[in-house]
């Protein structure tokens, strides 16, 4: 299923959209993303673990690196994305070393070959990514740029420009983890992006729970989570995972 024009499709019809993200290789990470697309998820992030994630908060350094202590390799991952048996678009968050091991065209191909539709690698800076964006885009992969708070008004559109799927809008500078409360730099910069695109914008990084979703969709199309989706994943499991899913969802919805 692709996953622009899935996404698309959310925002036209006026719901919010939801896109946890998972650790691939972490014990329990095939049942958790079910358990999303089971309670309301529109998309799944599955993080290819990589042993230097600049953007990863402890939560998730925690599990990428369980998960590349257990063996796990991009392969490892993608082998088992098609037995996941889920009816949503599914994309993969790794960094760009893991794209250059393969080169761009055979990396957007096994992804392709996997079922994967859209592809975030947040250590990629737009002057650079020609060469992997033709291939994704010649793919059929669409390449989500990140937008982040400092950005000056001049670049914002030529990162839309170059986004497919849809666009992260960074909610504050820093790793990815939990907070208290929803940073007020996660709403600005949405309102900055809203204008510029038709593209759904979703805000993602210190996001933390429910509440802050349900604020955050006040003014973005949509919400990314990740810490706290994967401290649920380590602590209770994949069911608890869903479980968050769905109160997340019903926040979001209300």
């Amino acid at each position: 299923m692709g996953l622009e024009s899935h996404l698309r499709g959310c925002k036209e019809s006026g719901r919010k959209i939801l896109v946890p993200y998972i650790t691939g290789g972490y014990p329990g990470w095939q049942d958790a993303i079910r358990a999303c697309a089971a309670n309301g998820a529109d998309a799944v992030e599955i993080g290819i673990p990589f042993s230097d994630p600049v953007m990863d908060g402890p939560v998730i350094q925690r599990a990428s690196q369980a998960a590349l202590e257990a063996g796990t390799t991009p392969q490892s991952v993608l082998e088992e994305v098609p037995h996941l048996d889920v009816d949503i678009p599914l994309a993969v968050m790794t960094y760009f070393n893991v794209v250059h091991h393969d080169g761009p065209v055979r990396f957007a191909n096994r992804l392709v070959a996997a079922g994967v539709t859209g592809c975030i690698l947040p250590d990629l800076p737009l002057e650079e990514s020609g060469e992997w964006c033709e291939a994704a885009d010649a793919a059929g992969v669409a390449t989500v740029m990140l937008a982040a708070p400092t950005a000056p008004d001049d670049r914002l559109p030529r990162i839309v420009d170059r986004c497919r799927g849809f666009v992260y809008s960074v909610g504050l500078l820093g790793v990815t983890g939990e907070r208290d409360s929803l940073a007020a730099t996660a709403t600005a910069l949405a309102e900055r992006l809203l204008p510029l695109t038709e593209l759904p914008v979703l805000v993602g990084v210190g996001v933390s729970n429910a509440e802050q979703a349900a604020t955050a969709c006040r003014v973005a199309d949509g919400v990314i989570q990740g810490a706290s989706m994967v401290r649920r994943l380590i602590e209770s499991g994949p069911d608890e995972v869903g479980r968050y899913v769905a109160e997340v969802r019903a926040a979001i919805d209300a």
